[in-house]
């Protein structure tokens, strides 16, 4: 009966993890004015947990960010970048 236990918990901590997937979005990010500015929305970007990619570009004026879907949204990443004072908006 243990094993069973012990069995059915593994299973459940394993498939948990199955269903996270990774979401790429891009941000528009038009409040960037000169080229430091990409160097803080990067590092915001970068402390939202679940953030695993982030490619800013300021040409572009917009921040590529990939993340675990389970840990964040990208409402998140938009709100960690309007708090940094670059408010950003999902680019279609």
């Amino acid at each position: 009966m243990k094993k069973l236990a012990l069995i059915v918990t593994l299973a459940a901590a394993f498939s948990a993890s199955a269903f996270a997937t990774t979401k790429t979005v891009t941000l528009s990010v038009p409040g960037m004015t000169c080229a430091a500015c990409p160097i803080t929305v990067k590092k915001v970007l970068n402390k939202v947990e679940g953030v695993s990619k982030t490619d800013v570009s300021f040409k572009q004026r917009e921040a590529v960010v990939t993340f675990d879907d389970t840990k964040t949204t990208a409402a998140a990443l938009i709100e960690a970048t309007k708090n940094a004072g670059y408010p950003s908006s999902l680019k279609q």
